[in-house]
């Protein structure tokens, strides 16, 4: 049996860009990430639901690993 990865990647997310002028999907997906003001960093854990939402406001964030 093959070993798993013990060790789950964490991501880095910056809110670079305003969220003014883009749709409220799009806000409230920010919000929910968790960040709250611009230039705030969050650390999450790399998952496919995690994913989803980063591609989904990719445009208005920095995201390092």
């Amino acid at each position: 049996m093959p070993k798993k990865e013990n060790s789950a990647k964490t991501l880095r997310i910056t809110w670079v860009k305003s969220a003014i002028g883009f749709s409220k999907d799009q806000k409230a997906t920010v919000k929910a990430l968790g960040l709250r003001r611009l230039r705030q960093t969050v650390e999450h854990q790399d998952t496919p639901a995690l994913r989803g939402m980063l591609n989904k406001v990719i445009h208005l964030l920095k995201i390092e690993e």
